[in-house]
């Protein structure tokens, strides 16, 4: 009997995440320096050949984008189906041996993400959304708390957005604790208010936690309010505002406000 996306995703995320557990207690886990200064390990690559392997055998006419694949841009354009991976978001924290760090992967249809699943192994916490039918922790539904305040809100993200927020009495989390699947999979669970950032952001990090904000009832946008739009030729989007509505109407206002005419 042929198996559903989303029973697909959810199987090869989870075997995904059981394989990176295992080699994140490896001795002299073998790691090396790409050209634009970023970490990539054995354990980054042994997954995104678990996800080649599994996924793109299972749906050889789909679409493919990871992070340690090279990309094609015209030959995954050609395709409305596309598959996102990011094999392990955190890599930094994976070679420490910390715990903040994630397997993600989605499925996007026609430019938006329909599926999504985030996983993070060494807290045992299984994240996924569907389009249209909600997103779960570990099958908990999850539903975004919302408020149109910022004062006293725990915002994650990078130091020059939280820069521009800190006058109104956010309560701010730099970027460096979680990595950023997991800053938009607590936002959907409620853990933290919002998360931002300024400066272009890659597909492969935004578009399943996307979906687990907006399935939660939240919005994800970039800074000035535009929608993201996946499977373009350049993979990333510019910026990144996630929260509830009435904040991320709050959030953009304040974002914007502090922007050089």
């Amino acid at each position: 009997m042929p198996v559903s996306d989303a029973e697909l995703l959810v199987d090869v995320v989870r075997e995904a995440g059981e394989l990176g557990l295992g080699l994140s207690r490896k001795k002299n886990l073998e790691h090396w320096t790409k050209p634009d200064g970023s970490h990539v390990t054995e354990g980054d690559l042994a997954i995104n050949a678990l996800f080649e392997r599994r996924l793109r055998a299972a749906r050889p006419g789909d679409g493919w984008l990871s992070e340690e694949t090279p990309d094609a841009p015209q030959a995954r354009m050609a395709h409305e189906r596309l598959w996102i991976i990011d094999p392990i978001d955190g890599t930094r924290a994976f070679m420490e041996g910390r715990t903040e760090w994630c397997v993600a992967a989605a499925l996007a249809v026609n430019g938006r993400p329909v599926l999504a699943a985030v996983y993070a192994p060494r807290h045992d916490e299984f994240f996924v959304a569907t389009l249209g039918e909600g997103a779960t922790l570990d099958g908990t539904r999850l539903t975004i708390p919302d408020s149109a305040s910022l004062e006293g809100a725990h915002i994650a993200g990078n130091r020059k957005a939280l820069a521009g927020l800190a006058h109104l009495g956010i309560a701010a989390d730099p970027s460096g604790s979680l990595p950023l699947q997991l800053r938009l999979a607590h936002v959907a669970a409620g853990r933290l208010a919002g998360a931002v950032s300024i400066g272009n952001r890659n597909d492969w990090d935004l578009a399943a936690g996307e979906l687990l904000v907006t399935e939660a009832g939240g919005i994800v946008s970039g800074t000035f309010g535009e929608g993201y739009i996946y499977n373009r030729a350049q993979p990333w989007q510019q910026g990144l505002v996630a929260a509830g509505a009435k904040r991320h109407a709050a959030l953009i206002d304040a974002l914007n406000s502090q922007r050089t005419p």
